[in-house]
């Protein structure tokens, strides 16, 4: 059978621009590359409490026969989901299959025809897309750079042009953006792909001070960050003053699913809306059977000790980091390898190029460590790199020697 040829081309493309992305079977490598944050993946002590809750309370069924609206929305989910509202400090909570569907359902459905939403440039591929599918006009502002939003929240509430300093970040597009409805801000507590994260504090501030309404997703912070890994928004009380938190359970806690915060109201409207959420096969029971466990664990003494672990190893890397010959960020050094500032669990190093961050990452990997490289067009040109991810299972020898390979590698 014949295959179109445009799609020939871009395959052919991704091939000479050496992009061309591969299934690979999962390694026995030491891990640092997923998102297993505190190792719940691999608990035997949640796989057999989850399985043993569905046993004790008569839930005997693989799939969950339909979607949430017909004759999917079986009890466990009103359970979990008093679960989240309790744990998260939430009015309510909204279950969705996955972080994917979440935002694409969110963005798709609840900003409107004459609203606005001002995104963060290097916010996660999900909310874009959620974004495309939205009726509303968008507009993003430069990574964590809140005079720019701030800018172009003003030129939105039409109180003042654009200073000259942030004409040409924001180019022509600033001039022209007119606007009647409801904005929405949003942004990620910790980026998926720098670990770094914006001035949450000052940013809610902004936004209250212009009238919007804020969405942070914290996929990457719950299990890190907070007490009992309950997230970066709550580390810092911010939760009551938050229109929606996207929460998912595919990184720290090691399950799957995920979840809207917000108001009731909020939740009627997305089970009313949200076509990711209305035309879609719910979650099966055990899905959710592990979230409730994973939860539990999440505050037992097993899960605050992987936690304080994962807090441990985050300080280690960091100092670790100061005895190598890599760049930072601030010295702007073009060709040296540079480690973005970061506090979370994930850690990034530029390697400019594609075929050089690969080169890089098979060194690391042939002597056992599973690093993988981030590749253009994931992220910008010129801003390849290998990503670390860091465990609570991971060894300080570990770290120090994975290091010490890549400065290896960068000093060869």
């Amino acid at each position: 059978m014949n295959f179109p040829k445009k799609l020939y081309k871009k395959l052919t493309n991704r091939e000479q621009s050496n992009s061309l992305r591969k299934l690979n079977s999962q390694s026995e490598l030491i891990d640092f590359s997923s998102n297993d944050y505190l190792g719940f993946s691999k608990s035997e002590t949640i796989f057999q409490k989850a399985h043993q809750y569905l046993i004790n309370n008569k839930i005997h069924q693989n799939g969950s026969t339909g979607s949430r609206l017909l004759s999917g929305n079986h009890k466990l989910y009103e359970e979990v989901e008093n679960t989240l509202c309790k744990f998260h400090n939430s009015e309510a909570a909204t279950i969705f299959n996955s972080g994917y569907d979440a935002n694409i359902g969110f963005f798709s459905s609840v900003p409107q025809r004459g609203d606005t939403i001002i995104y963060d440039e290097f916010i996660h591929a999900s909310i874009r897309d959620g974004i495309k599918m939205s009726n509303a006009k968008s507009y993003k502002f430069k990574h964590n750079d809140l005079g720019v939003l701030e800018e172009l929240l003003k030129r939105l509430s039409h109180t003042e042009f654009i200073s000259e300093s942030h004409k040409k970040e924001q180019d022509e597009m600033l001039k022209q953006v007119q606007h009647d409805g409801d904005i929405y801000v949003v942004t990620e507590s910790v980026f998926s792909m720098d670990g770094d994260s914006p001035d949450l504090v000052s940013l809610l501030e902004i936004c209250k001070k212009y009238n919007t309404y804020l969405i942070i997703d914290e996929a990457h912070a719950l299990g890190v960050f907070g007490k009992n890994g309950c997230g970066l928004i709550q580390e810092l009380g911010l939760e009551n003053e938050i229109f929606a938190r996207i929460i998912t359970f595919g990184k720290g806690l090691g399950c799957h699913g995920a979840a809207i915060l917000g108001s009731k109201e909020l939740k009627s409207y997305l089970v009313n809306f949200a076509r990711s959420f209305i035309y879609t096969t719910a979650l099966p029971p055990h899905s959710l059977a592990t979230i409730k466990i994973a939860y539990e664990y999440l505050i037992s003494s097993s899960g605050v000790e992987k936690s304080q672990k994962l807090k441990e190893n985050i300080q280690y890397f960091n100092q670790q980091l100061k005895t190598f010959p890599f760049g930072e960020m601030s010295e702007g050094q073009r060709g040296k390898p540079i480690f973005i500032p970061s506090n979370s669990a994930i850690h990034c190093c530029i390697i400019s190029g594609n075929e050089n961050v690969k080169k890089a990452a098979q060194f690391v990997q042939e002597k056992g460590f599973d690093v993988k490289p981030i590749l253009s067009p994931t992220v910008p040109e010129g801003q390849e790199r290998l990503r670390f991810c860091l465990h609570s299972y991971n060894s300080q020898e570990e770290i120090s020697k994975v290091l010490k390979l890549l400065a290896t590698f960068v000093l060869n």
